[in-house]
């Protein structure tokens, strides 16, 4: 009978796999080594293929797709409910099968290559000013330690390093001194390897039309749409821009039962570099609000949800109507018009 469904389990160099026919019965269960997967799926007809979204996931999707197969991605969380007792490669598959079939299941949109290669520039962007982070905090502590306090911010350790640098301090001895001089050229080299990949990222941003279309939106830059773009691709996957905000994890956590509605603090799903980003420029809009001379009635909003709820909680709000403006802008395929906004 003909296989309808197909649940495969990835792995690095193993695969399982669970095909079931039209009324569920089991045709196929099989593990499969990685150079031979692509040959077992050319021998199958075109069916319905489910795939847990991790590591590997979008590249199997993109070559099972280009042999006429349809496939869906899912996150594990929501594949996890369908596995049967113990917990194996082959229950992991069938799960997998059974979780594809279900008309409400929620799924994980297919990234393209070029998608792939912008968000890996992000990567190891984010990663370097961790180190950048790490390096500067440790900096910081050693000189403590003799004495020596630096203001905080990247800009006054830099300065203060190369004037310690280009004077002899009495209070640093020589092996410190070398120490601190060593670290100093350390974060420039980290800070240089930024700035190149800021470069890169600022090509794209100057390339791609959409991304320019984002960076109109107040808060939004060309690090923040680059990733949005890589991110979220074709913006017509997402029912509405709601789903868009939820999906990124800022909206209320919902505990409720017996009738009675209970929403806490933001749920926090999704991707946490994204939230990050769409934070932290809500927080410039709201800093920059108090030197703005000219406000719109979006500004006004912002004022009085400050004032009253505290300027965490608009700037996450503002965080949120902004991922909300960014799905609007990408689905409509317009600039930013903030007449509409307010």
């Amino acid at each position: 009978m003909k296989i309808v469904t197909i649940g495969i389990d990835l792995g690095k160099n193993v695969f399982h796999l669970h095909g079931v026919n039209e009324r569920g019965k089991v045709i196929l269960k099989k593990k499969v080594s990685r150079s031979k997967l692509i040959e077992t799926i050319v021998n199958i007809p075109s069916c319905l293929i489910g795939l847990e979204a991790c590591s590997g996931a979008y590249y199997w999707a993109r070559e099972f797709t280009k042999l006429g197969h349809t496939v869906r991605l899912m996150a594990p969380q929501f594949v996890k409910p369908y596995v049967k007792s113990n917990k194996n490669d082959y229950a992991d598959a069938e799960a997998i099968c059974e979780a594809v079939t279900r008309p409400t299941m929620r799924f994980v949109a297919i990234k393209e290559v070029e998608q792939q290669d912008i968000l890996s520039l992000h990567r190891i962007r984010e990663r370097l000013i961790k180190q950048r982070t790490a390096l500067g905090n440790e900096i910081r502590s050693l000189l403590h330690e003799y004495g020596i306090v630096i203001r905080q911010g990247f800009t006054h350790l830099r300065k203060s390093l190369a004037e310690l640098s280009d004077t002899i301090d009495s209070q640093l001895t020589p092996t410190i001194k070398r120490l601190i001089i060593s670290l100093y050229e350390e974060l420039n080299e980290l800070q240089q390897r930024i700035i190149k990949y800021e470069k890169q990222i600022d090509s794209i941003y100057q390339q791609d039309e959409r991304c320019q279309r984002l960076g109109s939106i107040p808060g939004v830059g060309k690090i923040i749409a680059t990733a949005m773009v890589a991110s979220i691709g074709n913006a017509h996957f997402f029912e509405n821009v709601r789903q868009l905000a939820a999906w990124i994890g800022l909206v209320p956590a919902q505990r409720s039962t017996g009738g009675k509605s209970i929403l806490l603090g933001i749920s926090k799903r999704g991707d946490q570099y994204l939230r990050t980003l769409l934070i932290h420029g809500a927080r410039s809009v709201l800093n920059y609000l108090k030197r703005k001379q000219i406000k719109t009635r979006q500004d006004q909003w912002l004022e009085e949800l400050s004032a009253r709820r505290g300027k965490n909680r608009a700037t996450v709000a503002l965080a949120n109507k902004t991922a909300r403006i960014i799905g609007v802008v990408l689905t409509k395929n317009q600039t930013y018009q903030p007449q509409l906004a307010s």
